[in-house]
């Protein structure tokens, strides 16, 4: 089987399982982005979460935060507000965390060169944590990740550790980092529209190799990128100046391949 093929193959297979997600469905600030993708024959996802403030009590004997076996006390998608996580903390026998956490999107590519325009725009649009991963048998994984998490802790073994003063003043930097995801979130989808058209009027007008040529060599050289020329009119002036101020380093690109099968 070429590799055309079997990536069709894992896609079909892939689009054709259950959520097995804790919610059962597509994130609604997501949904046209997934769609988007799974409707180019080069990508489909694996995995997606829009952004979520959360709320985990890891038990008495907890010392780092593992979801698995933690009690979800609260888990929103949405802006909260601080009456439901005092009433959330009552049910705290541990120590109970406060998160908020940002974008994660998983998406399989069909080759390196569509993993790359993906992860051009992922990093253009904000999520500056993105990487792609080149397993053994072949199969190109791009995660699109942000740095703008949070995670305090509330209570110790079910006694709360803060004022309610100093709860409302998280939740409300909680809920305006969920703002500025949705931005991003909603820039990524305007770039990727941008960059796919871009890419289907190149294919058009100059041969294959020539195409592969130019997007492999985009990712030999490290220079800054220009966000506002990678997404043309989606970046704004006031968005670009967040995007400078978020992250001053050019994040380059990180491919990783697998020590074992994948």
């Amino acid at each position: 089987m070429d590799r055309s093929a079997e990536f069709r193959k894992w896609k079909a297979q892939c689009l054709s399982k259950a959520d097995l997600s804790r919610k059962g469905s597509v994130d609604e600030d997501v949904v046209e982005l997934v769609q988007l993708l799974n409707g180019r024959e080069q990508f489909f996802t694996t995995s997606s979460c829009a952004g979520r403030i959360i709320l985990l009590d890891q038990g008495i004997n907890g010392s780092e935060v593992q979801k698995q076996n933690c009690c979800w006390l609260l888990v929103t998608h949405k802006p909260c507000v601080k009456d439901d996580v005092i009433v959330a903390l009552k049910k705290a026998n541990g120590d109970a965390i406060l998160k908020f956490e940002p974008l994660v999107l998983h998406v399989q590519c069909r080759q390196l060169q569509d993993a790359q325009i993906l992860h051009s725009v992922a990093i253009d649009s904000g999520f500056r944590n993105s990487g792609i991963t080149v397993g053994k048998r072949g199969k190109t994984m791009l995660a699109v990740r942000s740095t703008h998490g949070l995670e305090v802790p509330l209570t110790h073994k079910g006694k709360l550790m803060v004022t309610e003063e100093y709860i409302n003043f998280l939740i409300k930097i909680a809920n305006q980092k969920m703002e500025e995801n949705k931005k991003r979130i909603e820039r990524f989808y305007n770039c990727l529209q941008h960059a796919l058209e871009k890419e289907t009027i190149s294919m058009t007008s100059f041969p294959k190799e020539k195409i592969r040529e130019k997007n492999n060599s985009s990712y030999t050289h490290k220079k800054k990128r220009n966000p506002e020329k990678a997404c043309g009119k989606y970046i704004t002036e006031e968005n670009n100046k967040e995007l400078e101020n978020d992250d001053h380093d050019d994040p380059g690109i990180s491919v990783t391949i697998f020590p074992e099968d994948y």
